[in-house]
């Protein structure tokens, strides 16, 4: 059976990803006049670091190009504070979240789900962390839908800043991380090409620069027995940072977590705003049914 940190992962990561797929607040983003879906999207994740430069957000998102991210910081500042930004990617994805999730969004069962994951989010280790710090830092909510919302985030920036310690130990780099998941999972290049911005000259480059280091067999279509080690290495040490937030809950209280999350993530998955395959390394059908 897969780890609980990862289990939660995956029925997290849906309700947290609306905040980037979802029309509200895609919408919301450009009423506060930020231009392009790009800008909003650096400008809303990297808000809670503050108006920083593009070379911060490179270093922490940890796997974009930097010119993808300079097209679009610092210049967002201009249009509209940090705020404005979380303000709007957090409104709307929690207007999105109701739209989904209908009677569900006041029922108890989502009130619970919110408590015990807030409980996990805010007891989380902070040190090493930067995105998850920084967005900790911000008051929680009142009412339970947006406070489900908050912990998903909370825990998706926790275990992802993790993850990203985890690839930097294990040399390999943040564009050289798609491609090593691709291999694993089967992935299309095509994901990565519309929503990372890599063509098929950096990719066969990025292939060329795995297989160097043993990780990727000869005809670059898959890992090697080393590079699969490696791969499952990562995800392992992944899923054991990960952990670490949810050491304040009791076993039974995961599993009651588990237990209340997945007809949420079901209904926000429902809807078909989320991709089944995306560079969150989520596939749609491996969810828990």
């Amino acid at each position: 059976m897969e780890p609980n940190a990862r289990r939660l992962w995956k029925l997290l990561e849906p309700i947290h990803a609306v905040g980037y797929f979802s029309p509200e607040p895609i919408a919301l983003l450009k009423e506060a006049g930020y231009r392009g879906y790009w800008m909003g999207y650096f400008a809303a994740r990297s808000a809670p670091l503050g108006a920083v430069p593009a070379e911060v957000v490179h270093a922490v998102f940890y796997n974009f190009a930097f010119s993808h991210v300079s097209r679009a910081l610092p210049d967002a500042w201009k249009f509209a504070p940090p705020e404005a930004a979380h303000d709007a990617r957090r409104s709307g994805a929690v207007a999105a979240l109701r739209r989904h999730l209908g009677e569900l969004a006041d029922s108890e069962d989502l009130a619970r789900a919110a408590s015990l994951a807030s409980r996990a989010a805010l007891g989380a280790p902070m040190e090493g962390r930067a995105l998850y710090a920084a967005l900790r830092s911000h008051p929680a909510a009142d009412d339970p839908l947006t406070l489900l919302w908050d912990a998903a985030t909370l825990l998706r920036e926790h275990r992802g800043d993790g993850h990203v310690a985890t690839l930097l130990a294990a040399g390999i780099g943040g564009r050289e991380s798609h491609v090593f998941h691709a291999l694993a999972t089967g992935a299309s290049p095509s994901v990565y090409a519309t929503s990372r911005n890599i063509h098929e000259s950096e990719w066969s480059a990025l292939v060329s620069a795995l297989r160097s280091r043993g990780h990727v067999t000869d005809d670059g279509g898959s890992l090697t027995d080393a590079g699969r080690e490696t791969k499952a290495g990562i995800e392992s040490t992944t899923d054991a940072l990960a952990a670490t937030a949810y050491a304040t809950l009791e076993p039974a209280e995961i599993d009651e977590l588990i237990t209340v999350l997945r007809p949420l993530t079901k209904a926000v998955v429902a809807s078909g705003e989320i991709p089944g395959q995306s560079p969150m390394g989520l596939n749609l059908d491996e969810l828990e049914r």
